[in-house]
């Protein structure tokens, strides 16, 4: 039974009693395979693995036909999802909360608010990461909240569809601008920047050269490790056409090639090197990575989509660990028009702060894959997405009009914040769009005239109100077409008159509202004042719509998880 399901039918204290003695039942049984001579925490050594065969062929014919277009089943999926066992419950003495000392995530500070008379532009580089929600509807299923640390607001709104524009003409994407009253401040307004790429089926991808980089050191010997990771990329394999070619890299003490440069039309034997697979030892991270470079470039496709999928928990210990020497690494392979998707597996070991940024550097999309139903959702049905990009180095910036607004802040976005110089320099590296994504960009802002967060200065003179009548901002989107080394500038102008209530809005930005709110609430709501968890649910069940895979509603039962974990501690506790 998957969690989700078992949240529908189980009352909450049910649940967290079942999780304790699931997470029990864990910890006796790893006891109780654990080496009697073995030391705590230690590794158990390395199974031995049989070397298979080093084979590289000769790329296939690229235009073979190809028939592979398939629709998930969430719930058929979901029914067959292994569940994993629940991490350990809260600290009594910090209700929901509990530390986990070898997880590690990138500590960001919020956006600031920004008056308009000083700082009237705000920069920034979009974002299609979508690994944050899933890790922290792992943390949520598992019984406790969520570092604040966390917590990416784009990220978790991004992980949505919405029905977005489409793009018109030779642009690769629509941009669509909505305007609403905030739903937790009625002095703000919230502006939403929608963008939606076009979409691809899979029979119109160009060929794929893929490596599949696996990390099958002892950290990856459980069940949400390597176990997960051969499930998910055997829904892969299904996806391959004939023209399709992949590797398999694996590495632990030391990295190897268990399958060399293979057709897609060859699925049996691909994915017997994936079944295979076993884990222990050690973790050479940065020299598996070096070898798939390596294979990628030998089965290098010229104007195909050429990738590394590492699937790993990140937690290298072999060979170069260095953060940064990591990211100028996968920056530097990049260059050689092969990119890197980082797929997060695990927990408690788990380093999404690495798996987050080299994914970022190296052209690609990270994703944290918490049950086969999130595996399914980022590599059979959104397929296009995660392979195939649209536009490259996409920015966008925003002007605002000291006429009609007084101060802002963008929500989310922290770690894509971008100079007011860097928007024109084709040299400043930005984010990436596949085909199909939708982004969101939202903006907190105060109408001039209405009360902010900011304190009116004494000695600065007031901020010059002329503008363009009726101009609310001015937006303006930079991108490259694939390929392409010079960008291209969209603009347009962001009216001031468009502005209606929050039922009046539509049902995509509520839920995106609402899902922004749940964002912030998680990581102290210090914007969101007296709009409590309740509120978000609220908002989000409203605006649920079609809600085709049942995204929408799976939000609504996170946050109502989350809201029990946040039940105070009693008034002793709190007093001392």
């Amino acid at each position: 039974m998957s969690s989700r399901n078992f949240l529908q039918q189980q009352p909450l204290a049910a649940g967290f009693t079942a999780g304790l003695l699931l997470a029990l039942a864990a910890c006796s049984a790893q006891d109780a395979s654990a080496p009697a001579t073995g030391k705590v925490g230690e590794a158990p050594p390395p199974p031995v693995r049989a070397q298979p065969e080093f084979v590289l062929k000769e790329p296939a014919n690229l235009s073979a036909p190809a028939s592979l277009a398939k629709r998930a089943d969430y719930a058929a999926e979901a029914r067959q999802m292994p569940m994993l066992a629940p991490a350990p419950m809260a600290d009594a003495l910090q209700p929901g909360y509990r530390d986990v000392p070898r997880e590690q995530y990138q500590h960001l500070a919020g956006n600031p608010v920004h008056a308009v008379a000083s700082e009237p532009v705000s920069t920034f580089s979009i974002d299609v990461d979508t690994g944050s929600y899933a890790n922290v509807r792992r943390f949520l299923n598992g019984g406790q909240l969520p570092p604040a640390d966390a917590v990416r607001l784009e990220e978790m709104v991004n992980y949505f569809p919405y029905s977005y524009p489409l793009p018109e003409g030779d642009v690769p994407f629509g941009i669509g601008i909505e305007l609403t009253q905030t739903p937790w401040n009625p002095q703000t307004r919230l502006l939403r920047v929608a963008i939606k790429a076009s979409d691809s089926s899979i029979e119109q991808l160009p060929p794929a050269n893929l490596v599949f980089l696996v990390d099958v050191s002892g950290s990856m010997d459980r069940r949400e490790g390597l176990p997960m990771v051969q499930g998910t990329l055997k829904l892969l394999v299904d996806q391959l056409r004939p023209q399709d070619r992949v590797s398999l890299v694996t590495y632990a003490g030391e990295a190897s090639v268990v399958l060399g440069s293979t057709p897609g039309s060859e699925k049996a034997r691909i994915r017997a090197a994936i079944e295979q697979l076993s884990a222990g030892g050690s973790t050479a991270g940065e020299s598996g990575i070096q070898l798939a470079y390596a294979e990628a470039q030998k089965g290098l496709i010229p104007n195909g989509i050429n990738r590394i999928l590492l699937a790993t928990d990140g937690d290298f210990n072999v060979g170069i660990s260095d953060f940064e020497t990591l990211k100028q690494l996968a920056a530097q392979k990049r260059k050689g028009g092969v990119s890197l998707t980082t797929l997060g597996f695990g927990m408690d070991n788990y380093n999404e702060r690495l798996m987050e940024q080299l994914a970022d550097a190296g052209d690609g999309n990270y994703a944290y894959i918490d049950n086969l139903r999130e595996a399914r959702k980022v590599l059979v049905d959104q397929l296009g997405s995660t392979l195939s990009v649209v536009a490259k180095d996409v920015k966008l910036q925003l002007e605002f009009n000291p006429a009609e607004v007084s101060e802002y802040r963008l929500l989310g976005y922290e770690n894509r914040a971008l100079k007011r110089e860097d928007f024109s320099n084709d040299k400043v590296d930005a984010g990436e769009i596949g085909a199909g994504h939708t982004i969101t960009a939202l903006y907190e802002i105060v109408p001039t005239g209405s009360k902010g967060w900011l304190e009116p200065l004494r000695y600065q003179p007031a901020a010059k109100t002329e503008g363009k009548a009726g101009e609310l901002a001015w937006l303006r989107v930079r991108y490259k077409a694939p390929g392409a080394e010079q960008s291209r500038l969209l603009e347009r102008p962001i009216g001031a008159d468009m502005v209606v209530g929050v039922d009046e809005a539509s049902e995509d930005l509520r839920f995106a509202a609402a899902v922004a709110a749940f964002a912030q609430q998680l990581k102290g709501g210090q914007y969101t004042r007296s709009f409590g968890l309740t509120d978000s649910a609220s908002l989000a069940r409203s605006a649920r719509g079609d809600d085709r895979f049942g995204l929408r509603g799976e939000f609504v039962q996170l946050v109502e998880l989350a809201q029990s974990l946040q039940t105070p501690a009693p008034s002793h506790v709190r007093k001392e």
